[in-house]
């Protein structure tokens, strides 16, 4: 047997309470590049030279990259020895990173291309999630993606409150040096620690590929899930780029400030296990329908309290995160359903969709907010979820 094939399968005791902490820090600490942009726009475009209107599109080449990593990059999981393959991506990321944080005044177009490069090589996290679930034995399984999904969510709730403060009292460029040195600490971190895993599958990379597109026609279900999923994310996407500019332009908060109301997201990660709850008990349409609901009614709320200031922008931000999160999980059960053996490729066009959609919606946000204030981010973002809900109510009457 080949060495390498052994020590990719998991022991008899499991993964070691030590590695899977590890693993669990490394994907919370990859995924956060990917947020860190979002709350500091209004302080990186000025000082590259990008317009107002063009600030949003830092976040929005991020999540593209994403998006292009996600759907070129993951499925090479299947075909590439999986250490090598995500120290590889984890290294282009730290270069990103620096490059992004030693960026000039006035270069604001370089920047961008840094900004789409960090996206890219941000998606090891979605190589490190498989390789665990291989590894773990069947009886713990659940529990160590358990584990590892929370230290990603930690990550993603703690990007911008970070990047908020550092940014006050360091400067933005310090964000992205900072998350170029904790990258610097994983690359050792994967070298010394995690098990190699050469894949089994023989196909070619183009034949991989070409199984997407197959997958894609097969599956009704997925260009749906997908659909809506992508909507949803577009409407987040929109209110978590515009909502810093309108905190630090309209009711003078401190990046210090909004650090702290960036934290509200945290309290919409509730929705996850409730959602997971609801799909298995056979509500996963009831829970659709409240979250594609809830969504557009969240964004509107602000409109229809005058004077809520800060805490009604606030309370947008928790019942659309609580949303978003019910719709993703209980849209990623009714996908892994499908095709249990191709899961991962599964998994990667239903996260590609998400993340164009959230392209989308960043791209737009500060096109908006410049131009039409807060009123037209709510109605921008809350058309994008109330057409999900339509679609929705058209396909299940179909049904």
């Amino acid at each position: 047997m080949n060495p390498s094939l052994a020590v990719a399968q998991p022991s008899a005791q499991g993964l070691s309470r030590a590695l899977v902490t590890l693993l669990a820090f490394c994907c919370g600490a990859i995924v956060a590049n990917i947020y860190y942009a979002q709350p500091i726009v209004g302080l990186i475009a000025p000082d590259l030279g990008l317009s107002a209107e063009h600030a949003s599109w830092i976040v929005s080449l991020t999540q593209l990259g994403y998006a292009l990593g996600l759907l070129l990059l993951v499925p090479l999981a299947d075909l590439v020895e999986n250490r090598r393959l995500m120290i590889a991506t984890a290294v282009l990321a730290t270069v990103s990173l620096l490059l992004a944080g030693t960026s000039g005044h006035g270069h604001g177009q370089l920047f961008l291309g840094y900004a789409l490069l960090i996206g890219f090589s941000s998606v090891a996290v979605q190589m490190l999630i498989p390789l665990a679930a291989h590894l773990a034995p069947e009886q713990q399984r659940g529990r160590v993606v358990g584990n590892i999904m929370g230290g990603l969510l930690l990550g993603i709730l703690l990007a911008r409150p970070l990047s908020s403060l550092v940014a006050d009292h360091f400067g933005w460029r310090a964000v992205f040096i900072g998350a170029a040195l904790v990258m610097l600490a994983i690359i050792v971190l994967l070298a010394l620690t995690l098990p190699r895993r050469v894949p089994e599958h023989k196909a070619s990379y183009s034949q991989l590929m070409a199984s997407l597109v197959v997958l894609l026609r097969r599956y009704p279900l997925l260009r749906q899930r997908s659909l809506y999923q992508a909507l949803m994310f577009a409407a987040f996407s929109l209110y978590w780029t515009a909502v810093p500019l309108a905190l630090a332009g309209e009711h003078g908060l401190s990046q210090s400030q909004i650090a702290v109301f960036a934290l509200v997201g945290a309290v919409g990660a509730v929705a996850a296990p409730l959602a997971g709850r609801l799909a298995d008990a056979g509500h996963a349409r009831r829970g659709s329908l409240l979250a594609m609901g809830l969504a557009p009614l969240a964004l509107l709320l602000g409109l229809t309290t005058p004077g809520a200031g800060v805490i009604g922008l606030g309370l947008t931000g928790v019942l659309l995160d609580f949303a978003v999160q019910m719709n993703m999980v209980i849209g990623q059960r009714e996908v892994y359903a499908l095709d249990p053996a191709s899961r991962g490729r599964l998994n990667a066009l239903y996260m590609t969709s998400i993340f164009l959609g959230g392209a989308v919606g960043s791209a737009v946000a500060s096109l908006v907010y410049s131009q039409y204030g807060w009123s037209g981010v709510a109605f921008v973002g809350a058309g994008a979820p109330a057409l999900a809900l339509l679609v929705f109510l058209v396909v299940s009457r179909r049904r």
